[in-house]
């Protein structure tokens, strides 16, 4: 009897597991369990073209029901797994149903921190097609649009909002820059500017008391006792892993889905986790890591598909990160650690006022990431030499690009 591995999650982890399982020449059963009715779709696009209109579901489908049959992957969507039964193999569905597994890989994602003010309507987040859709209606009928939080998803959803001739956008978030997790303080006002830049107004270090729905609209009551009129209100504050259906199991979860250095689940025979619920030991950090990056969804679960069909040949995961956003017409991409701790050293390119390099050094000199924006040269040195140089090595090499540039645009 040919073996089964259920992939339970639908979206880019799970779907790049399920493709490159066939790709490793895996013959068993494929079943890949969604709990939304929608088609497989990649979701980077939600907070900008997807969300402006300028792109449709179709566009950004990760998987046909077409390409599913000819790949043979079972598709099982608008099922919604509820618990696990390890010793078993048994995967519970909400309907009762339950899946039998050789194997298991756990891709159930993150989902976006809720409002702690309530979703009286016009109160958005944004994680889903339905969410994107649901958005974009509302920022079309026009009116004020308040973000909360100055993350990834405020920044793009703040610049998308402009492009679609949203007049009034304001981004609300307590801590003095944007993108404040991952970048200097320094380096992110930046990114403050360029909201400033195309007239975002930015209400930096001060929180949301309540959003309050009245007569007129929603009411957004800030910590310094001002108000902000909006007819639409985006609550970006982070996300958290979709790992609640877990915790009855013998699985270790712990913010995430707790891994070993191959994406096992520890404790546990034939489960794996990949992309933003697994929480794995990064051998090259030394410890436990969850990251909520794309491109770490989709390299994971190269390794997992490897490590199910050759388990004599064990991969070990472990990645430089790698993370990008679109605002306006800046690409601004991060690769290895950025934290605000590190010691940022900055690099301009031909366009200084757009193009820029900003290499982080960690406490022994070494460059442990960098940010780099709208500079695709620069971008490719860095993610290369990360942590294999020092800083003033990798400042040096990066510096040489300009040289034979010198006079031009990059």
């Amino acid at each position: 009897m040919s073996p089964t591995t259920v992939i339970v999650g639908s979206s880019v982890g799970g779907v790049r597991t399920a493709q490159a399982l066939r790709a490793a020449g895996y013959e068993g059963e494929v079943v890949l369990v969604g709990e939304e009715d929608d088609l497989p779709y990649d979701k980077p696009p939600l907070s900008k073209a997807l969300l402006s209109g300028a792109s449709t579901p179709e566009h950004i489908s990760l998987l046909t029901r077409q390409q599913a049959a000819d790949a043979g992957i079972r598709l099982m969507l608008g099922r919604t797994a509820t618990g696990l039964d390890t010793a078993r193999q048994r995967v519970e569905l909400a309907d009762g149903e339950a899946l039998g597994y050789d194997h298991l890989v756990i891709a159930t994602g993150a989902r976006a921190r809720q409002s702690p003010w309530g979703t009286p309507p016009g109160v958005h987040v944004l994680r889903t097609l339905g969410d994107a859709e649901a958005l974009g209606r509302d920022l079309r009928r026009g009116g004020p649009l308040v973000v909360v939080g100055a993350g990834f998803i405020g920044a793009e959803v703040a610049a998308t909002a402009r492009t679609m001739g949203v007049a009034d956008v304001t981004i609300v978030d307590p801590a003095p820059v944007p993108m404040s997790r991952v970048l200097h303080p320094a380096v992110a006002d930046r990114f403050r500017q360029l909201q400033n830049d195309h007239g975002v107004v930015t209400r930096f270090g001060i929180g949301v008391e309540d959003i309050e729905s009245t007569a007129a609209g929603l009411l957004v009551r800030l910590a310094d006792g001002s108000e902000l009129p909006a007819a639409t209100v985006v609550v970006g504050i982070g996300a958290q892993p979709n790992d609640e259906w877990l915790r009855a199991s013998e699985l270790t979860v712990d913010n995430g889905v707790v891994c070993d250095e191959y994406s096992r689940a520890v404790g546990v025979q034939n489960v794996y986790a990949v992309g933003d619920v697994a929480r794995w030991f990064h051998p090259g950090h030394g410890g436990l890591i969850r990251v909520e990056h794309w491109t770490n969804a989709v390299d994971q679960a190269a390794c997992v598909a490897h490590n199910i069909t050759h388990p004599d040949q064990l991969r070990t995961h472990e990645p430089v990160e790698y993370v990008w956003s679109d605002q306006y017409d800046w690409k601004i991409q991060i690769t290895g650690r950025t934290g605000p701790e590190l010691d940022p050293v900055t690099v301009h390119g031909n366009d200084p006022e757009r193009s820029f390099a900003v290499l982080y050094g960690a406490p022994d000199g070494t460059m442990a990431g960098a940010l780099v924006t709208n500079w695709p040269r620069a971008l490719i040195t860095c993610r290369r030499v990360v942590g294999t140089v020092s800083v003033e090595e990798a400042r040096r090499t990066v510096e040489a690009l300009v040289r034979p540039l010198a006079g031009s645009v990059e």
